[in-house]
């Protein structure tokens, strides 16, 4: 975990793409993508039905190595309407062992605004705390501090002759972007113009490693 400051609060940015809020003990996440193969299955495209296993998985050591008591999941929870009825058996009992023991708050994304009964958990559009508003896309035109997700930046580098893709969070005065933690998720060049607009000036990639938290500023 890297020391990350905004809006006059310290947070922790972890490589496995969440945000630790020490002070609220939270855990905050964002688009999980939960059954996101079971949606392409559907279309004939078949990939490894893993997806939300693999989630959970990286969800529960976070949430054992931080000891959040909550979790704020930052909209597309889920990668369609029907996906938390497709969730299977041990991957609901997991879901719903973790939403009974933690205060989990579901932020409604555009993938999953239909979906009808969450696992458990509460339900809100956004949330404001500690002066900071909780959303699941960012709005470009409110000038209050603000933690989104929805885009899935990833940093994208040529070192030495080859290519490296790396998610990333991507921050500015008022406003942090966090990653895609979805096992599917794919992610937009955290330079793209949409990702800039939305941010702001000053906009940079935030990149968590071992001992420091590395800064790529976005021109």
């Amino acid at each position: 975990m890297v020391p990350l400051s905004f809006a006059g609060q310290a947070f922790m940015a972890l490589p496995e793409a969440a945000l630790y809020w020490p002070a609220q003990r939270a855990l905050l996440v964002a688009d999980l993508h939960f059954e996101k193969a079971s949606w392409y299955a559907r279309f004939g495209q078949f990939l490894p039905p893993h997806d939300s296993q693999a989630t959970l998985d990286v969800i529960e050591t976070l949430v054992a190595r931080t000891g959040a008591q909550a979790v704020w999941s930052l909209g597309d929870s889920f990668h369609d309407a029907d996906g938390a009825a497709r969730l299977d058996p041990l991957a609901r009992e997991r879901l719903f062992s973790l939403t009974e023991r933690l205060d989990w708050i579901w932020i409604t994304g555009n993938h999953d605004v239909a979906v009808r009964d969450m696992p458990g958990g509460r339900r809100v559009r956004q949330a404001q705390v500690e002066g900071i508003w909780l959303r699941h896309e960012a709005e470009a035109d409110d000038p209050h501090p603000e933690i989104s997700g929805h885009f899935h930046p990833k940093l994208r580098l040529s070192l030495r002759g080859r290519n490296v893709s790396r998610r990333c969070f991507v921050g500015s005065a008022t406003k942090l972007i966090l990653p895609a933690l979805g096992a599917l998720t794919g992610g937009l060049d955290a330079g793209h113009g949409e990702i800039r607009r939305a941010v702001g000036p000053g906009a940079a990639a935030l990149v968590p490693v071992a001992d420091r938290l590395l800064r790529f500023p976005l021109s």
